[in-house]
């Protein structure tokens, strides 16, 4: 999107479907919404190609595509629209591409209504009385939400690099995670943190019943030998099952409404794995019900997660970027 020098292949929308069917069909853990950002990306693109759209027009059509993939798979039309202006820090272009994002994300989401598609349904959390004890259990968790943000996308990255030194066939790499995705599976003995791992986020937030205070751990390592071994699928639905898992782990130790801190954490360790502190507060708002004190308290956790976070990021085309600009070294004279 940056710098566009080639055209995305058109294969890539199937293939992605394909790898990330295989990774859920053994066991691997990974979400979906990676493969359908960039299905949407690919098909775009090939729309964009057949047209003849080049340049900056072309880059606001990847746009689009971003936020309508993630929109139709989640449903939220709005956090959609945030998160393709937000995820990439594109300067002039983020107002440009707001008009053509809304529109393909609304579009995006309608669709998939229309197709008798049906999201996950989540608890509304309700209104929220707020109060300064609460605001500062928030802050304290919102911190942990971004240290184990900034764990996430390391151990991604390390797992990756470890496993390219390792194996030098590409194909091959997902073998070696394979073998260890079992041999994981049959330590922790239990299959809860295979696959997409929904349950986990449905017991954390009716109350955390059943979920292990080190499940956010167990989903992190799991989704790290996956993705970092080469199988196909997105981070983003991990992400959610590490961040309601630990917002449990987190209202045991501060003594804080459990289900609160289990949906705040589901969208504000996205916040700092990303750098999407105001998409993930969107988010937050359209999945769990549109409370004004909620929504500050989402605020709150989503930009202490995002602060405390670090430079880290799940997306490589981020490195080195916070809010839009680039860390570069002087020039020198």
């Amino acid at each position: 999107i940056h710098e566009p020098q080639s055209w995305i292949p058109r294969r890539m929308a199937v293939l992605v479907l394909i790898g990330t069917v295989a990774t859920h069909l053994f066991g691997g853990s990974a979400g979906r919404e990676g493969t359908g950002v960039q299905m949407s990306g690919a098909v775009a693109d090939g729309l964009a190609r057949r047209l003849g759209i080049t340049g900056l027009e072309r880059r606001l059509v990847l746009v689009a595509a971003i936020g309508a993939g993630f929109a139709g798979v989640f449903g939220v039309p709005v956090a959609g629209i945030a998160f393709a202006l937000e995820v990439q820090p594109l300067g002039q272009t983020r107002r440009l591409a707001l008009v053509p994002a809304t529109i393909a994300c609304v579009v995006a989401d309608r669709v998939v209504l229309l197709l008798g598609v049906h999201h996950t349904a989540l608890p509304d959390l309700g209104a929220v009385h707020l109060d300064a004890v609460l605001v500062a259990k928030v802050v304290v968790a919102g911190l942990a939400f971004g240290a184990v943000s900034l764990v996430f996308a390391e151990a991604l990255h390390r797992v990756k690099a470890v496993t390219a030194r390792l194996v030098a066939w590409p194909p091959l790499r997902p073998v070696l995670g394979g073998v260890l995705v079992i041999v994981a599976t049959e330590l922790v003995g239990t299959r809860a943190y295979n696959g997409l791992s929904l349950p986990l986020i449905g017991l954390s937030l009716a109350g955390g019943a059943g979920v292990a205070l080190g499940a956010f751990a167990y989903k992190t390592a799991f989704t790290a030998l996956t993705l970092g071994s080469g199988f196909y699928g997105g981070e983003v639905t991990p992400l959610f099952v590490v961040g309601a898992t630990l917002g449990v782990t987190m209202g045991h130790v501060l003594h804080a409404p459990i289900a609160l801190l289990a949906g705040l954490g589901l969208a504000a360790v996205f916040a700092g794995a990303s750098n999407t502190p105001i998409a993930s507060t969107l988010l937050g708002l359209e999945l769990f019900g549109w409370h004004p004190t909620l929504g500050v308290l989402f605020a709150i956790a989503c930009a202490t997660s995002y602060l405390s976070s670090g430079t880290s990021t799940i997306y490589t085309s981020q490195q080195g970027r916070r809010w839009g600009f680039r860390h570069q070294a002087p020039t020198p004279a």
